[in-house]
This record gives C-alpha cells, sequence and structure tokens, in this order.
C-alpha cells in the first residue's frame, strides 16, 4: 500500500468526520457497503478515481483536496508539461495523470489514462462504475472495449466515446497491447 494511500484515506475519514456525515451516507454516496466503505477510510483498498470524484462532490471540495492534500489556486490558466501530471495509479491497473490539477472551479476533470493490457480481461465482465455528470474518452493508442448502460463498444486510435457517467460504464484494454486514451469527466 502507498503511502499516498494512506494519506488520502486519512484525508477522505477527517473530512467526512469534520462534516459530520456518517459511514452510512458515504456508503451510499459511494455505491457500496458500509463495510467496504470503511476499509477505504484505512487505507486498506486502493481507490478508484469515481469513487473520489463521489466523495468530492458531497464534501462540496475539489477532488485535489482529497488527493494531495491542497486546493488548486490558479484562475487564469495551467500549465502541465508532458508527463507532469498529478500521477493516480487506481482503479484496475489503470494510471491516471491529471491534466488539471492546479486550475481552481473546473468544470471538468481531465486525465491521461494509461489501461494495461491484460491477458484474460475479455472473458471477465467488465468492472462498472457510476458518477455524476458526463463523460468523453478520446482513444490516442491501443484499443478500448467500453461497456456503457449495457451497450458493448470498441474504440481504436482517433475514436471518440462521450456518455452520460450516470449509467453504469467501464472499459478494458484489448487488442494485445496498452491503450492509451484521454478521459474528461465534466462535472454535473
Amino acid at each position: 500500500m502507498s503511502l499516498s494511500c494512506v494519506e488520502i484515506a486519512e484525508r477522505l475519514k477527517g473530512l467526512r468526520e469534520m462534516m459530520e456525515i456518517t459511514p452510512e451516507e458515504m456508503a451510499e454516496v459511494t455505491h457500496m457497503t458500509v463495510d467496504q466503505y470503511l476499509e477505504y477510510e484505512t487505507g486498506k483498498k486502493d481507490f478508484s478515481v469515481t469513487m473520489l470524484y463521489n466523495c468530492a462532490q458531497r464534501f462540496g471540495v475539489d477532488v485535489t483536496e482529497i488527493m494531495v492534500g491542497s486546493a488548486p489556486r490558479l484562475s487564469s490558466y495551467s500549465l502541465v508539461r508532458a508527463g507532469e501530471g498529478e500521477k493516480v495509479e487506481r482503479r484496475h491497473n489503470f494510471s491516471y495523470e491529471h491534466l488539471a490539477m492546479n486550475f481552481k472551479d473546473r468544470i471538468a476533470e481531465p486525465f491521461l489514462v494509461h489501461a494495461p493490457y491484460i491477458p484474460g480481461s475479455e472473458e471477465r465482465p467488465i468492472a462498472l462504475s457510476v458518477h455524476k455528470g458526463q463523460e468523453m474518452d478520446y482513444i490516442l493508442s491501443g484499443e478500448l472495449t467500453c461497456s456503457v448502460d449495457g451497450h458493448i463498444t470498441v474504440l481504436h486510435e482517433g475514436d471518440t466515446l462521450y456518455y452520460d457517467s450516470s449509467q453504469p460504464h467501464g472499459m478494458i484494454a484489448t487488442g494485445g497491447k496498452e491503450c492509451v486514451f484521454l478521459a474528461i469527466v465534466l462535472k454535473a
């Protein structure tokens, strides 16, 4: 377990307790049982970006505050050089690089995502998540099989998928190699 996971867990628990929100309410917000939610607060489980996003919305804070412990401060523009975005290694081995962590009052959460190809994943159900808002995924390289509200589609380099992210959705890299894509989560 990485130290950052423990730090995120401490911030999550601290915010919940400070705002006097019950674990039961947070479990409902994050679409899990109370025991599952409390495992996250102890740092025993890696966080998905979706889970953190749902928590941030309930707490009324920027997801940056939960992830790194400080609020974004830039309001005119934010420049993120190649490879210098805030890294989040979570959700089924996906690696996320946040591309606008320092810009305050964002209306979107842009991520560069690396989805590893995992042999045999095509034979298993795709793990699904939900969160408020909309999402756009643009494929930079590789192949991504996506499930949105029960519809399965395969995306290739240059393809774009835009959807209501309150519908169950998930994705896996297919085609025998890693898929790299730009994911833009738009707030509701």
